[in-house]
């Protein structure tokens, strides 16, 4: 075996183990990227993640020189590129040499840093099985083309992030599925203990103020008989967020019935297709709950609005109230624990949450959402 063969197998190997760690995605690639590097001649490299509509992300990159680093990579995010191209197109199926790379001819052009000497780049993509998740990009100083050598040993590198990549998400998918078992179990054992206890308490509470003409317990009895009711309310919400029903008949029919159950009228207007990935549906579901539940515990009204305008590369939510308000203070970093929740949650999914809201005018929830 040749000594350079003997060389490629040991880095492939280092890989593998590293590969085979329990660690998130990014942090994965990123060792493994620097990993691969230093064990060959490849200098450089980057990692585009793609996804079903063709839009691409710079997810990891290493030894990037300071042409193609400009400006948080500016010119490595921006304008058209033959490998991602490809990829979008389906014919990127193998380790390629890139002859003319209009990102790095940019970059160059722009004469804001030291390219050096780094002109050109071989591509491979990133996938296990029929799944598809990116793109693999590296260069080297001085290098327009890369041996039937070089590009053998990138698709095994390949081949093995994308393995990966595919073992960590199907691990995540496994923990999701437990998390919504162990959540619905919870949501059982809550129905069928405490809330049934809240239940007959009401019924008592109600027989009670049949059964006596003292007055002053006539209104102890009103009283016990209001506050667990609203207790019975705060069960079956808590419950409903637990145990989400009726996102299998639609997002919309889901928030309105959440918000029926609450006692609140919901005015609902919709522009664009609500057709959206089972995580976004969920993130959208879960932020419309806790703003419900703001409006109905602090709001003082009984009434709001819920606006969803979709279009190709976002979703924008808004929910209304014109009730209480309250005053924001921009100074401090500490957040109510729904609006903290709220905020959280569309952080999750790379979206943002703002709100407007004065004393006496309402409040309004502004929730954007990429998907």
């Amino acid at each position: 075996m040749r000594e350079n063969e003997h060389s490629n197998i040991s880095i492939l190997k280092e890989i593998a183990e590293l590969l085979n760690e329990e660690t998130e995605i990014v942090t994965m690639l990123k060792g493994a990227l620097i990993k691969f590097l230093n064990g060959t001649k490849f200098e450089t490299g980057w990692i585009f993640f793609i996804d079903a509509k063709g839009r691409s992300e710079l997810v990891v990159h290493e030894n990037l020189p300071e042409a193609l680093e400009f400006n948080n990579c500016h010119y490595l995010n921006k304008g058209g590129c033959w490998c991602v191209s490809r990829y979008r197109n389906e014919e990127l199926k193998k380790a390629s040499n890139i002859i003319e790379c209009q990102r790095i001819e940019s970059a160059i052009a722009a004469n804001v840093g030291d390219h050096e000497g780094i002109t050109h780049h071989a591509t491979v993509p990133l996938q296990s099985g029929q799944e598809r998740f990116g793109v693999l990009n590296v260069a080297s100083k001085d290098t327009v083309r890369f041996s039937e050598e070089d590009l053998a040993l990138l698709e095994s590198v390949a081949f093995q992030m994308g393995s990966a990549i595919k073992r960590i998400l199907l691990t995540k998918q496994e923990q999701e599925m437990a998390l919504v078992k162990e959540r619905n179990r919870l949501a059982r054992d809550l129905h069928d203990s405490v809330n049934q206890l809240l239940f007959s308490v009401t019924l008592t509470a109600r027989a009670g103020i049949e059964m006596t003409d003292d007055c002053d317990v006539k209104e102890t009895f009103k009283e016990i008989q209001h506050l667990t009711q609203d207790a019975l309310t705060e069960m079956r919400a808590l419950i409903w967020q637990l145990r989400p029903k009726g996102l299998e008949n639609g997002l919309l029919e889901a928030i309105k019935v959440y918000a029926e159950m609450l006692g609140l009228k919901l005015h609902v207007m919709v522009s664009g297709v609500l057709q959206f990935p089972s995580r976004i549906e969920e993130t959208l579901f879960r932020v419309a709950q806790e703003a419900l539940n703001n409006v109905r515990r602090h709001a003082g009204v009984l009434e709001a609005a819920l606006y969803i305008t979709v279009t190709s590369t976002d979703i924008l939510l808004v929910i209304r109230d014109e009730g209480r308000g309250f005053v924001i203070d921009n100074n401090t970093k500490l957040l109510s624990m729904g609006l903290q929740s709220i905020k959280d949650r569309a952080k999750s999914v790379g979206g943002t949450a703002d709100w407007v809201s004065e004393i006496g005018k309402g409040t309004e929830l502004l929730i954007r959402l990429p998907y």
